[in-house]
């Protein structure tokens, strides 16, 4: 069996507490993931981020399961817009 993500993994070793994401463009934000789940080796996991009131985002791992892609809904938006992909999670209280 492959291994998991290991990002998927410390994302849902974190949460439900707060969790500090790096993403591949440098933008670093704290998110408060529920739902963190695997199944098989896909994870996923919704959530908001503080600063973005209203705004929905999901954690999805990629098709080869080798990354950690976000998604957001605005809260007048109809559909989800890719923002980018996880290279980094850390405990947001590590700060």
């Amino acid at each position: 069996m492959a291994e998991l993500n290991p990002i998927g993994k410390r994302i849902h070793n974190i949460s439900p507490d707060p969790v500090k994401l790096t993403l591949e463009d440098g933008t670093d934000a704290v998110f408060h993931v529920s739902g963190a789940e695997f199944f098989q080796q896909e994870f996923q996991a919704e959530g908001t981020r503080e600063g973005d009131e209203g705004a929905a985002y999901r954690f999805v791992s990629s098709e080869d399961q080798a990354s950690i892609l976000v998604g957001r809904k605005g809260p007048d938006e109809e559909g989800w817009s890719m923002i980018g992909e996880v290279v980094a999670a850390e405990s947001a209280d590590s700060e």
